[in-house]
C-alpha cells in the first residue's frame, strides 16, 4: 500500500515538471509579443540623465551593446535562475512532504492539548467560584461576630453603668466620709451622668427599675457630704486657726465634694459656696481689723500740717507754755536718711505687732503701710489660688475680699487726709509700685484694681502736700525767717534735704511731673534766699550768706547720690558766680588802691597819647603800701574766710582763689612799673612774685 502511494506521488511530480516547462515557454512567447509593441519614450531623457553616472549602464554603452539585447540577456538569466530554484525545490519535495506531515501531527497534538487545557480552565473557574462563595460567607460571619462583640461590649458597659452594686449602697448610706467614700462618690457620679446623657437610655426598662434607687443614693450622698464640708468650713471660724494650713491639709483633700455638689446638687453647692464666702469674709475682715489696730499703736508721727519748708520755728513765750521743738531739728520730715531702707526690704515678712510693741519700737507710717500691704498680698495670693483650685472659680475671691478691702480702705482713708509727710507719701507710692511688680511676677491679677486705686489716691495727696511746701516758700515772711547770721539758713537746709530725698526716690522712675514740681520748688527757694540775703545791710555778708547756703545745698545733694542733675548744676553755677564776687569784695576791702589802679591804668601803654601818663609818683604809694602790709592783709583775709564760711574746705578754696587773683593783680602792677620811665627806682620796694607764691602755698598747706 505504501509502494503504490509512493508511485502515484512520483507520477504527480513528473507531470508537474513537464507542465511547468510548457508554462515557462509560453511566458517567453508572451514577452516576445510584448517586445514588438510600441514603446513609450516619455520620461526617457530624465531616466538617461539619472543613469549617466551608473557604472553598469556606462559599461554597456562602452561595449556598444544594444540595450534591448542586454535586457533580454538579463531576463533570460533571471528566468534561468528561477528555473534552477524551482528544480531545487522539486528535488527537496520529499523533505517538504515529511515536514508537512510533521506539522500536521503537531497540529493534532496541539489540538488535543488545547482540549485538555480548556477542561482544566473550566475546573479552575469552578473552584474560583467556590472560593469566592466561601470568602463571602467568611466575611459575613466575621461581620456578625464583630457586631455581636460590639453589642456584647455595649451591653456589658450598659449593665456596668446602670447597675447599683450592694457595696456602693452600703458605703453611700452607712459609710464614713473618707477616701473610699470619695471613690464611691465618683462611681455614683458616673452612673448619674450616664442615665442623664442619652435619651434612649431614659426609655429603657432597666432604668425604670434603677433610677429611683440612684436618686435615693444621690440625695443621701448630698446630705452627708454637705454636713461634712460645712463642718470643715466652721472650723475656719475658730480663734487662732491657721487658715492656710487648714485649707491645704483638709479642704483641698476633699475638693471632690465641691465638684460632686456642683454637678448633682447645684442648690446645695450654692449654699456651700455662700457659707464659705461668708465665713472667710468675716474671718479675714476681723484679722485685718485686729492687725491694723495693732499697727496703729506702733505709728511714729513724722509731720503735721505746719511742718513745712518755709515755716519759721516757734519757741515758747509763756511760763507754762509747751512749744513745739524747733522744726529744723526734725530732720526726718525732709531728709530721707534710713527711711530709704524700706524699699530694700520689700520681700521681708510683715511686722509682728506684739513683738514690736514689746520692744517699744515705733515706725514711720510707710513701714506700717508696707507691712499691711505685704500681709494683704500674701493673704490674697493664697486665697486666690485656693479658690481657683477648690471651687474652680476666680470670681469668688472678690466676694470674699470685699470685706477685707473695705477694712483696709477705711483705715487708709482715715490716715491719708491727715498725712503731711511728703517723703512718706512718695515712699508709699514707690512701695505700691514694687508690690505691683511682685504680684505681676507671681502672675496673680486679683489685686491689680486695688493697688491702682491706692496709687491713684496717693498721688493727689502727695501733690497737695508738695504744694503746701511750695506755698510756704512763696508766702514766707522774710522778717520772721531772717537771722543775723551768714551761716546756712535752716529753711535752705530743709529744702536741700527735701529735694535730695525726692531726687533719690525718682532715680529709677524718671517721673517727669515730679521733676517739674521740683523745678518749681527750686525757683521758689531761689527767690526766698535772695530776699533773705538782701536783708543784710552790706554786699559782702549777702554774698557770704548765699555762698554758705549754695555750698551746703550742693553738699547735701551730693550726699544723696550722683543724681543731682539740673538742680545741682544750677546751684554750682550760682556758687561759682558768687565766689568770684566775694573774691573781688575781699580784695577790694584790703587792696582797693591796687585793684583800682590795675583795672583803670595798668592796661595803658606808658608812651600812649593820654592826657595824664602813668608816673612813678602815682604808683610809688601803692607799691610801698602793699609792701608794708601785704602779709598782715593776707592773714586778715584768712581769718575773715575762716569765720565767714561754715564749710572749711569751701573757705580755703575761696581763700586760694582770692590769693591767686591778688597775685594776678600784683603781677600786672609789676609789669606796668617796668614799662614806666624811671620805674626801676621802685624795684627795692617791690615784693617778689616768689615771696607771694610762697605765702600762697603756706596757706594752701593748711588744707
Amino acid at each position: 500500500m505504501a509502494t503504490t502511494t509512493e508511485a502515484q506521488s512520483n507520477n504527480e511530480i513528473a507531470k508537474s515538471v513537464f507542465d511547468l516547462g510548457a508554462f515557462v515557454g509560453d511566458l517567453g512567447s508572451i514577452e516576445d509579443d510584448a517586445a514588438s509593441d510600441d514603446v513609450s519614450l516619455e520620461g526617457l531623457e530624465q531616466e538617461l540623465e539619472e543613469c549617466r553616472n551608473d557604472d553598469v549602464v556606462t559599461n554597456i554603452l562602452s561595449k556598444g551593446t544594444k540595450l534591448r539585447d542586454h535586457t533580454k540577456g538579463v531576463e533570460n538569466n533571471l528566468r534561468q535562475v528561477e528555473l534552477d530554484s524551482i528544480q531545487d525545490y522539486i528535488k527537496e519535495s520529499d523533505n517538504l512532504v515529511s515536514l508537512h506531515e510533521q506539522i500536521r501531527d503537531c497540529d493534532i497534538i496541539l489540538s488535543q492539548m488545547e482540549t485538555l487545557l480548556s477542561g482544566f480552565q473550566g475546573e479552575i473557574g469552578s473552584i474560583s467560584s467556590d472560593i469566592k462563595i466561601l470568602q463571602e460567607k467568611s466575611m459575613d460571619m466575621g461581620l456578625k461576630l464583630k457586631n455581636r462583640k460590639a453589642a456584647e461590649s455595649k451591653l456589658a458597659k450598659f449593665v456596668e453603668d446602670i447597675i447599683v452594686p450592694p457595696r456602693m449602697v452600703d458605703i453611700i448610706v452607712d459609710g464614713e466620709v473618707n477616701e473610699e467614700y470619695f471613690r464611691t462618690l465618683e462611681i455614683l457620679s458616673k452612673k448619674l451622668k450616664f442615665v442623664e446623657a442619652d435619651q434612649l437610655i431614659k426609655g429603657s426598662k432597666a432604668l425604670k427599675d434603677v433610677q429611683p434607687e440612684l436618686e435615693k443614693l444621690r440625695q443621701k450622698a448630698v446630705t452627708k457630704v454637705f454636713d461634712f464640708i460645712v463642718q470643715k468650713l466652721y472650723a475656719l471660724r475658730k480663734p487662732k486657726t491657721n487658715i492656710q494650713i487648714l485649707q491645704q491639709s483638709v479642704l483641698l483633700k476633699n475638693k471632690y465634694v465641691i465638684s460632686f455638689l456642683k454637678e448633682h446638687a447645684k442648690e446645695v453647692y450654692i449654699e456651700v459656696r455662700a457659707a464659705y464666702v461668708d465665713t472667710m469674709n468675716k474671718v479675714l475682715s476681723a484679722h485685718f481689723r485686729a492687725y491694723i489696730q495693732a499697727l496703729e499703736k506702733l505709728q511714729l508721727d513724722i509731720a503735721t500740717s505746719s511742718d513745712l519748708i518755709g515755716v519759721e520755728t516757734t519757741r515758747s513765750t509763756g511760763l507754762f507754755s509747751t512749744a513745739r521743738g524747733p522744726l529744723k531739728n526734725k530732720s526726718a520730715v525732709f531728709a530721707l536718711g534710713e527711711r530709704i531702707n524700706i524699699l530694700k526690704d520689700m520681700d521681708q515678712p510683715a511686722l509682728i505687732p506684739h513683738i514690736a510693741e514689746a520692744g517699744s519700737q515705733k515706725y514711720p507710717y510707710e513701714v506700717l503701710f508696707r507691712s499691711l500691704h505685704k500681709l494683704l498680698m500674701d493673704t490674697a495670693t493664697s486665697e486666690y489660688l485656693f479658690c481657683d483650685d477648690f471651687f474652680g472659680e476666680e470670681s469668688i475671691f472678690y466676694e470674699i475680699f470685699a470685706g477685707p478691702f473695705a477694712v483696709v480702705d477705711e483705715h487708709f482713708n482715715s490716715i491719708l487726709p491727715n498725712c503731711y509727710d511728703a517723703i512718706g507719701l512718695m515712699l508709699m507710692i514707690r512701695i505700691i509700685h514694687q508690690h505691683q511688680l511682685i504680684m505681676s511676677r507671681r502672675r496673680i491679677p486679683c489685686l491689680d484694681s486695688y493697688l491702682d486705686k491706692v496709687n491713684i489716691a496717693l498721688w493727689p495727696r502727695f501733690k497737695m502736700v508738695f504744694d503746701l511746701h511750695l506755698s510756704s516758700l512763696r508766702n514766707a515772711n522774710v522778717k520772721t525767717l531772717w537771722e543775723d547770721d551768714v551761716h546756712p539758713h535752716y529753711v535752705m537746709r530743709r529744702y536741700a534735704e527735701f529735694t535730695a530725698s525726692l531726687i533719690h526716690l525718682n532715680v529709677e522712675y524718671g517721673d517727669g511731673q515730679l521733676e517739674l514740681n521740683m523745678e518749681r520748688l527750686r525757683m521758689a527757694i531761689d527767690d526766698l534766699l535772695m530776699k533773705l540775703a538782701k536783708t543784710f545791710p552790706k554786699p559782702k555778708p549777702q554774698i557770704v550768706f548765699l555762698i554758705n547756703n549754695y555750698d551746703m545745698t550742693i553738699a547735701v545733694l551730693k550726699e544723696a547720690g550722683s543724681e543731682g542733675g539740673k538742680i545741682q548744676l544750677h546751684f554750682e553755677e550760682l556758687l561759682k558766680s558768687n565766689t568770684s564776687m566775694f573774691v573781688e569784695e575781699l580784695l577790694l576791702e584790703h587792696f582797693s588802691d591796687l585793684i583800682k589802679f590795675v583795672k583803670s591804668r595798668a592796661s595803658e601803654e606808658p608812651g600812649s597819647s593820654t592826657e595824664k601818663p602813668i608816673t612813678v609818683a602815682e604808683v610809688e604809694t601803692i607799691v610801698k603800701d602793699f609792701a608794708s602790709r601785704w602779709k598782715a592783709a593776707i592773714e586778715l583775709m584768712h581769718k575773715d574766710v575762716i569765720t565767714s564760711f561754715s564749710n572749711f574746705l569751701c573757705g580755703m578754696e575761696i581763700l586760694r582763689a582770692a590769693l591767686t587773683q591778688l597775685l594776678l593783680y600784683y603781677t600786672r602792677l609789676s609789669d606796668t612799673i617796668k614799662k614806666i620811665v624811671g620805674g626801676s627806682a621802685l624795684n627795692k620796694d617791690l615784693v617778689s612774685i616768689s615771696s607771694i607764691m610762697y605765702e600762697i602755698r603756706k596757706y594752701s598747706r593748711t588744707f
